[in-house]
């Protein structure tokens, strides 16, 4: 798959997916985001250099089984958002969960309209924010997914706050060390929402 393509993908998959933050954040009453100039889907505002631009691409030259991105986290207080931490667990739900309404728009898009050469860049589209989705759903801080796990069972907070002082040093030890067995996990689960997305491609890789 086209490299341009792939960059351009995940910079939409990562602005949008923190503008998701930050409306959420903004909805439920807490307006860090929005005094923070987050509430915007200008990526300028989103992205950072190193990890959204620089790190995916050292990972694709080096052939790594995962693509990871990030993009600036989105400031927000939990204390002042309704609902507790179900609140915050929907701040958190409604990054992944906006990737996935990109891959189902872009997959609508491809399978009702002709494309063309887009195609391709469509596919990317689709298929980086589906792994996206659900690689920060995986429960490990600070990913996505530890967020909603905080709400479900409060009583490993503690834990997970102090994995997530090094949070991002973890993550980056499991892409390096862990690879093949992440992409074990995370792989088939992308494949089948994939396979459901784009009915009949096969041998798609990120």
């Amino acid at each position: 798959m086209d490299l341009v393509y792939i960059i351009f993908a995940l910079v939409m998959a990562l602005t949008l997916h923190e503008f998701a933050h930050a409306w959420m954040s903004d909805y439920l009453g807490d307006r860090t985001a929005r005094s923070h100039g987050r509430l915007s889907i200008n990526p300028l505002v989103h992205i950072d250099p190193i990890m959204t631009v620089l790190l995916p691409i050292a990972l694709i030259v080096a052939h790594s089984p995962v693509l990871f991105g990030a993009a600036r986290p989105v400031p927000f207080n939990p204390w002042a958002v309704r609902y507790g931490r179900w609140g915050a667990a929907l701040v958190a739900a409604a990054g992944p969960l906006m990737n996935l309404l990109l891959a189902c728009f872009f997959a609508l898009w491809l399978q009702l309209f002709p494309v063309g050469a887009l195609a391709q860049l469509f596919i990317a589209i689709i298929a980086v924010n589906v792994g996206f989705m659900v690689f920060n759903l995986m429960p490990i801080p600070p990913l996505d997914g530890s967020r909603v796990v905080y709400a479900a069972i409060p009583q490993i907070r503690g834990l997970f706050d102090a994995i997530e002082q090094n949070g991002l040093i973890l993550i980056f030890v499991l892409l390096i060390f862990a690879g093949p067995l992440l992409t074990g996990i995370i792989g088939p689960i992308v494949a089948a929402i994939l396979s459901l997305l784009i009915p009949g491609l096969t041998g798609l890789s990120t």
